[in-house]
């Protein structure tokens, strides 16, 4: 069974993400941000953690999802902050490296944490909602201003698609073979290390220099948050309705509730942004 689950879990997350960045490209950093980045690995990843392990392991690996999250908004802050600071040749590989190592730090700080704050007390649930508000409050201050997100004019290379879904389907197999061997805590930050951005990161920047990815960090992160609401919704349904029924609802209330009306907000605003430039050009030669 756990051999079967880690197999599936993986080809599944393989594919899934593969298609985000062809959203981004296809669509611009808005729409490809937000709506490539509704649950997709997760489903899978939540899906065989429960039949594989048990049902507390499941639960106390989808608590952390939402910290994970957290982790994940940082790392792609890196790809917004660092690059205008750089004057290097190669500033694609400093940032993907320090991006990384970001995430790798703050990740180990959530584990070491997260194990303590359980073992006091407190409750998978109540970690799981600080979690997600937090994210949330994250994500919200990096859409304040809106910044450019256009669609790609070259297309992602076929080499770099496969090189993509591999690393994630890597990831999400290992989650569930480490929930599978006792480590939920583990398996959790796992299940969301964040290959789908990585990959979309350097491979839009490789296709479409650095204006294209970095427009979709805003929309992504904001977009992302759905994963968390998904984790926080799983921890109840899967155990209330199974395997199947419980993914599907909490996926619907993910994306219902969240990634579609995000997607209305950022389209609205984006599009009074764009109107206030354009009356601003407008009257600049009146005004000389």
């Amino acid at each position: 069974m756990l051999s079967s689950s880690v197999l599936f879990s993986a080809l599944f997350a393989g594919l899934v993400a593969t298609c985000v960045t062809l959203a981004i490209e296809r669509w611009g950093g808005l729409v490809g941000g937000v709506l490539g980045t509704v649950p997709s690995t997760i489903v899978p990843a939540a899906a065989g953690m429960y039949l594989a392990g048990n049902e507390i392991a499941m639960i106390e690996s989808m608590s952390i999802v939402p910290l994970g999250m957290l982790v994940n908004g940082l790392f792609l802050s890196v790809w917004v902050v660092l690059p205008s600071r750089l004057s290097s040749k190669h500033p694609l590989l400093i940032t993907t490296l320090c991006s990384l190592l970001v995430w790798a730090i703050a990740g180990f700080i959530l584990l070491t944490s997260i194990d303590r704050i359980l073992q006091s007390g407190v409750s998978s649930f109540t970690i799981s909602i600080f979690g997600l508000f937090s994210v949330i409050t994250l994500a919200i201050l990096f859409n304040l201003e809106p910044r450019e997100a256009p669609k790609g004019s070259q297309s992602v290379r076929w080499q770099v698609l496969i090189g993509r879904g591999a690393a994630a389907a890597v990831a999400i197999g290992c989650a569930v073979w480490l929930s599978g061997q006792g480590l939920p805590l583990l398996a959790g930050l796992a299940a969301v290390f964040p290959a789908i951005f990585l990959t979309s990161m350097v491979a839009l920047w490789l296709a479409q220099g650095q204006t294209v990815p970095q427009g979709a960090v805003g929309p992504m992160m904001l977009g992302g948050v759905s994963v968390a609401v998904y984790a926080v919704v799983i921890m109840w349904s899967i155990p209330a309705y199974g395997a199947v029924g419980g993914s599907i609802l909490a996926w619907v209330i993910a994306v219902g509730g969240w990634s579609f009306p995000t997607f209305l907000v950022l389209r609205r605003r984006d599009i009074s942004h764009s109107l206030r430039v354009s009356n601003a050009q407008q009257q600049e030669p009146l005004q000389q």
